[in-house]
């Protein structure tokens, strides 16, 4: 599942997106949700092997996992510093609604206005709120744009990261940086050059210079730790006039016109904060690089700053070895001393982003809101996200790998993945759910799609290797028990593989019921399988697919039966972490590869990650994740940045008309397509009667807390 400098000019192409009117079938989960399907044009980006017809677009429903996202329930908070004493929450304001989540604003002015990302419109959209503002107001911007981020107003005009424009080639990132006027025509601007990828803009405070975490026009590398960015300076009114002043930094904030702070991880390991001084404005200084100067030491993570425009502290997310969260603290850049703030008011509590008023005198930052506060007081099992194709709807799961049963009316997943998973059964409107298996280690299911009480699974740890037990299990329960009160459901657990059989996993039904493809890692290779779906591998109920000392996983049986697709890295075995599509017969005749980043020989297709492969209800489509789309934001910032891959796309089985789903800073994956007919959205359960309370357990980036290990 989840994961650089301009220096001379290059030829671009540019990809033209058209624009129609963008419906949908689901049910609006706000006014918001509804204003944005009325209001969004819909983008019919061009895939890598050519636009897509509207009338041949893939249809259904599609729902995914996204990691950690359903508990994330962010809300901006402000402390004022220079009011009260920062010793308890009661020094703390709520600045956002509880709807939705919402994170990564910055103040307007100085009586409490912010400007801010929320995705209460199934997308990540701007918003505004003021003190006496009874709801948000959504704002203008990239009007075909599924994606934004870090919002500032400055001078009357709004500055947005937006990734609606294709870029010239396969991994590249989507994401630049774009202005609008909030008072005149309001025609969006991209303010990046084409083919150029920009992150995490910076207004200095005259509003004369835009800085940006700029990765150039290079395609991604591969990196999501650290992306290498490098400090870009330009005049406001003079985008094309670009100076880097910096190479390898991200997330600038100005302290002055001639002094920007940013962060970087150290020579030592240590992600710091560094600074750039100017000895004039930085786009007539054309002389000696500038050396940055490291501001934080070694020994803990500082990043994503924030000046004070007092000329005297910086605000910083840390990580200390002594702390299981990130906290917001003050740098006094005199004494060098640090301040707590987060710490004091909620201490187990992770904290992002902070961002100061332009009088100095309140530091906000957005958090987990609490299970007890106001505003939405559950997750539910599903949620609405918007989608860019008209008739291909889309949904959130709270839980992974997602399987329908025969007639649609139920989903199988799994509510963890680790000692405390097991596996659920909720009803599609996602009004309600039952336990089968508790407190098991549970991943992929699939549902039989001629039995309404059968759920194919796999029983052992994810992530393990080829001899690591891992059994398909069959469970079997009681149909009727899920018209009454019962929260967990007694099942028949029936194990279809030995326990010496090594790693067993990713079950896929066939279309009769009868059979199941798997992979598994008996021979100390991680190879397909073919098994009998009721008795399993005893008395000769199994035979090999595939073979070789490489890869061959996640497999998806079709709709009609006559094809198998799954994930490989056997063109490159000694790559572990480059695997593209294959499909194979199940007689095991006719085992080709569908390119989807590049054509055959290309070094693109050689760099595809792609896993989860599922098919359309008409056999027609894949769907899939993949990494072609680089990195939509800096990584740092965001939790649960695991794996550089997450974004998805569908194809044809033909390989041709390619279409990115999802823009966002999340890990999505382990999808599933809805096998029936159309699914009735309307009745979609969204208030706070449904699914279970939030908990906030989101982690930070695993290469952040390997060094604390």
């Amino acid at each position: 599942m989840l994961r650089h400098l301009l220096r001379k000019p290059c030829t671009l192409t540019l990809f033209l997106i058209q624009p129609t009117i963008f419906r949908s079938q689901l049910l609006p989960k706000s006014e918001d949700f509804e204003h944005s399907l009325k209001s969004q044009p819909h983008s019919y980006a061009h895939g890598l092997s050519g636009p897509t017809p509207s009338s041949m677009d893939p249809k259904g429903t599609i729902i995914f996992t996204s990691v950690g996202r359903p508990q994330y329930g962010f809300d901006i908070f402000t402390v004022k510093l220079n009011q009260t004493p920062i010793t308890n929450s009661t020094a703390e304001d709520r600045l956002s609604d509880g709807s939705s989540i919402n994170f990564n604003a910055q103040f307007v002015n100085d009586d409490q206005s912010i400007v801010f990302i929320s995705e209460r419109s199934g997308s990540p959209q701007i918003y505004l709120t003021r003190p006496g503002l009874s709801k948000p107001e959504l704002l203008p911007s990239a009007p075909s744009s599924l994606f934004h981020d870090r919002p500032i107003i400055k001078n009357q005009r709004l500055y947005f990261i937006s990734a609606h424009e294709q870029p010239d080639q396969p991994f590249k990132s989507w994401s630049a940086l774009y202005s609008i006027e909030l008072h005149g025509k309001r025609d969006v601007v991209r303010l990046s050059p084409y083919g150029v990828v920009d992150y995490s803009p910076a207004i200095s405070k005259s509003g004369k210079f835009v800085a940006v975490a700029s990765y150039g026009s290079h395609s991604w590398k591969g990196d999501f730790h650290e992306l290498k960015t490098d400090i870009v300076v330009f005049p406001a009114s003079d985008p094309h006039n670009r100076l880097v002043v910096c190479e390898r930094g991200g997330w600038p904030t100005w302290f002055s016109d001639s002094i920007i702070f940013f962060h970087r991880q150290a020579d030592d390991g240590w992600w710091s904060i560094f600074c750039l001084e100017f000895p004039k404005n930085p786009i007539e200084f054309s002389g000696c690089p500038v050396i940055p100067r490291r501001v934080t030491p070694p020994g803990l993570h500082c990043f994503t700053p924030a000046a004070f425009h007092d000329g005297k502290r910086i605000a910083v997310a840390t990580r200390r070895r002594s702390k299981s969260y990130r906290h917001i603290e003050i740098l006094d850049l005199e004494s060098k001393a640090f301040h707590p703030v987060t710490d004091l008011l909620n201490p187990n509590f992770h904290h992002y982003n902070p961002f100061v008023s332009p009088d100095s005198g309140s530091l906000g930052y957005h958090r987990f809101r609490g299970e007890s506060a106001q505003g939405e007081s559950t997750v539910p099992h599903l949620e609405p996200v918007m989608s860019p194709i008209k008739d291909l709807r889309m949904l959130r799961l709270n839980g992974s790998f997602p399987s329908f049963s025969p007639n649609g009316d139920l989903l199988a997943l799994n509510p963890a993945l680790d000692e405390n998973g097991g596996v659920k059964v909720v009803k599609l409107d996602g009004s309600k759910g039952w336990t089968l298996i508790k407190f098991r280690t549970s991943f992929c299911n699939s549902w039989s799609p001629t039995e309404k009480h059968v759920i194919y699974t796999s029983l052992g740890p994810i992530f393990e290797a080829a001899r690591t037990t891992v059994q398909i299990a069959r469970i079997t329960f009681d149909p009727s028990c899920l018209n009454g009160n019962l929260e967990e459901i007694p099942c028949d657990v029936k194990l279809l593989t030995r326990e010496d059989a090594g790693n067993n996993a990713f079950p896929s039904c066939s279309p009769d019921g009868k059979s199941l493809v798997f992979r598994s890692g008996r021979t100390g290779h991680k190879n397909l399988y073919i098994l009998d779906a009721i008795n399993g591998e005893f008395n000769g109920g199994i035979r090999q697919l595939t073979e070789g000392p490489w890869i061959d996983t996640m497999p998806c049986w079709s709709p009609k039966g006559d094809v198998i697709a799954f994930s490989s890295n056997r063109h490159n075995p000694d790559n572990v972490e480059a695997f593209s599509i294959y499909v194979i017969k199940p007689d095991g005749s006719d085992l080709r590869r569908i390119y989807v980043a590049g054509p055959k020989g290309s070094s693109e297709a050689d760099r595809e990650r792609i896993n989860h492969v599922c098919f359309s209800q008409d056999g027609e489509w894949l769907v899939f994740a993949a990494n072609i789309g680089g990195v939509t934001a800096e990584p740092v910032s965001w939790p649960n940045q695991f794996q550089p891959y997450g974004d998805l796309y569908v194809v044809r089985l033909d390989g041709s008309g390619l279409r990115r789903l999802t823009w966002n800073g999340y890990e999505n994956g382990t999808p599933a397509w809805h096998a029936g007919g159309e699914l009735e959205m309307g009745r979609l359960c969204l208030g706070n009667e449904a699914g279970v309370k939030p908990s906030g357990e989101f982690d930070e980036p695993l290469w952040i807390t390997c060094d604390f290990d």
